[in-house]
Formats: C-alpha cells, sequence, structure tokens
C-alpha cells in the first residue's frame, strides 16, 4: 500500500437533537435547514473511508469532500460527494421510510455502492475524462441532455449492472459511474462476469485507463459544497411531496387490480398489512419465483418493491392461509416481472 492520502476522522459522540422524539406531523414542518444535522460523528465517515481506501489501493490521487444535502449528488466540476440527511439518524432515516418505503444507502453495503457510484463521477470530473475522444467513443458525450425518464433493456449485455434500475442506461456518465464502480469494487470478478459482452470491452478500458491515472495529481481540485443543508429553506413536508411527484412511476396503479384480488381492503378485519406481509416474506417469495420462471432478478425486485409500495398506499390487509397468499403472489409477481422486461413499461424517473 502506498502512502495514506488521507486522514482518519475520529468519529465524535452521537448528538442529541430536539426532533427526534418529535411526532412525523410535526417533524415534517421543520426546515432541512433547522435539522443542524452534520456529516462527521456519524457511521457515514467509516463508509466514506472504506472509499478513500479503495482509491488509494489503486493509487488514483482523488480525495473527494463529503457534505450533508437532500440527495446523492456530485456535481459538475467538483470533486465531491453529496449525501443525502436522512441518512445520518434513525429518526430521519424511520421518516424516510415512511414516505417513500425504502432508505437509498440505508445500509453498510448499499451506502458504499452509491459512494463508489458517484466517485466515478468525482473522478471524471477531477481529470476531465469527458473531454477524451476515446471516452466519447466507449460511452458516448457528456454533454447529451439528461433524460427526465429512461426506458431501460434489463436484458442488455451493453452495460454493467451495480446500481438497481439499470442506471447505468440513463446518460453516458452515468454509464462511466457504474463501470467504474463495478471496476473498483474488491472481488468483483467482472472479468469473469461480464466475459463476452459489450460491457467487458468499457471496463477493459476503464481499467487501462486507471492505470494511466494512478499516481498522477487531478486537474481539478475544487471542493465546493453544493447545495449543503444549511443553506436549504424547504421544509421535509415540501420535500417530501417533491420527490413523490418525481418518483411518482415507483408508485403506479397498474397493478390495483390484482393485488385487489389476492388482498383485503382497509376495512377487512384480521390479518396484517399486506406491505408488512410481503416485505416479511420477501426472501421466500423470490425464491419461489425465480425458481418457478428464472426471472431476471432486478426486474423481479422491481416490481415486488412496487407492489409493496402500492399495498402500503392501499392499505390492503393479508387475510387467509400464509403459503396459500404466498404462492398466489408468487404466481402474480412472476408474470408481471415477465411483463416488465418484455412488455410495454413505464419509464424510470431520474
Amino acid at each position: 500500500m502506498r502512502g495514506v492520502l488521507y486522514s482518519r476522522t475520529v468519529r465524535t459522540r452521537g448528538r442529541d437533537y430536539r426532533w427526534a422524539s418529535w411526532p412525523d406531523e410535526r417533524l415534517l414542518d421543520l426546515r432541512l435547514c433547522d435539522l443542524g444535522v452534520k456529516f462527521q460523528g456519524t457511521w457515514l465517515v467509516e463508509r466514506t473511508e472504506r472509499l478513500l481506501e479503495d482509491l488509494e489501493e489503486r493509487d488514483l490521487r482523488i480525495r473527494p469532500s463529503f457534505w450533508i444535502s437532500d440527495e446523492w449528488f456530485s456535481p459538475d466540476g467538483v470533486v465531491g460527494i453529496a449525501i443525502p440527511f436522512f441518512l445520518t439518524h434513525p429518526r430521519l432515516r424511520r421518516l424516510e421510510r415512511k414516505q417513500m418505503f425504502e432508505v437509498e444507502g440505508g445500509t453498510p453495503a448499499s451506502s458504499l455502492r452509491l459512494l463508489r457510484h458517484e466517485a466515478g463521477h468525482a473522478l471524471q470530473h477531477a481529470f476531465h475524462l469527458h473531454r477524451r475522444r476515446r471516452w466519447q467513443r466507449v460511452f458516448g458525450k457528456s454533454s447529451t441532455p439528461y433524460p427526465k425518464s429512461y426506458r431501460p433493456n434489463p436484458g442488455s449485455r451493453r452495460f454493467v449492472v451495480h446500481l438497481d434500475y439499470w442506471y447505468g442506461q440513463s446518460h453516458p456518465d452515468e454509464d462511466f459511474a457504474e463501470t467504474f464502480a463495478v471496476w473498483l469494487t474488491p472481488g468483483s470478478r467482472w472479468r469473469r462476469r461480464y466475459e463476452g459482452s459489450r460491457a467487458l470491452k468499457k471496463l477493459e478500458y476503464v481499467d487501462g485507463l486507471m492505470d494511466e491515472l494512478a499516481g498522477r495529481r487531478p486537474v481539478i481540485r475544487k471542493r465546493v459544497r453544493v447545495d449543503e443543508i444549511s443553506r436549504l429553506r424547504s421544509t421535509l413536508r415540501e420535500y417530501y411531496a417533491a420527490k413523490r411527484r418525481r418518483f411518482k412511476s415507483l408508485t403506479t396503479n397498474i397493478y390495483d387490480g390484482d393485488l385487489l384480488r389476492l388482498f383485503r381492503g382497509p376495512h377487512a378485519r384480521g390479518g396484517e398489512p399486506a406491505s408488512t406481509f410481503l416485505r416479511r416474506n420477501r426472501t421466500e417469495i423470490r425464491r419461489l419465483v425465480a425458481k418457478g420462471t428464472g426471472s431476471h432478478q432486478l426486474a423481479l425486485d422491481t416490481v415486488l418493491s412496487e407492489m409493496i409500495a402500492r399495498c402500503r398506499e392501499l392499505k390492503l390487509r393479508a387475510i387467509g392461509a400464509r403459503r396459500t397468499l404466498l404462492l398466489d403472489f408468487a404466481i402474480l409477481l412472476a408474470a408481471r416481472s415477465v411483463e416488465y422486461v418484455y412488455g410495454e413499461r413505464e419509464w424510470h424517473p431520474l
């Protein structure tokens, strides 16, 4: 291992926040800038240190800055990564799950996947990689406008799969960031995994490019903190209303008829919430579907997540024999997953 490029941050004691015990309705009226959350002293420090270790192992001389904002992103022209505020405290993670049905980056493994992806963007900015002719031939032009939504091809072998929803297919910059993240991940065995595919050609290009960049100082070293949480004036209520509008397709109503035939309405007595039932039995459901159909795992997970979210919105209840419900739902999920891959489908929002 070469000389360390960063200094470890000592974890500080946890903070006491007055809003930690507030009910949701009161908390939602608090402005983001008034949360007072900080990056230092959270579990995120350890995750970012792991990322820096990965970069240092490859002798990539970038040290991204990290700050708290409203979402994951790496700004153009900045060698840095913004991390969403809801990851800084358990109370905020619970609110995020209630509002959005999931917590993006809420586990050590998922947060590290996102950090490696964002590090790809930071590296691209640091060395102006998108200006290279060969980079453009491999990934496309970075100047291509970002679409408001995209329709992925789950069966494509032209792109790696690192984050969910085949995110690398959405834009050339995302294609590079996803490819870099797969390359950077220890033990990813990318040569074997993508053997014979066009995605392997991209990975081999990145492998050679990183050898070229090893030990070099970045062209850009700007460390501006864009949209730092202390400057965000919207309330949590406004934030989640806007976020739900952006992700509207993730709670689509195309499954309503199927779900209403399988589960009972909100006024039924007994049982448990269908969303809880499905989350609790998620592993077995995935096993049943994969065993019976071999459905694409990412498609299966996407459709299952959408169905769970819709069950919660409709306040459906799971009433009946557990095994029967599981088998009936597995059949439904298998059919819908196949449609997801091969049929007409809503595009994914960015």
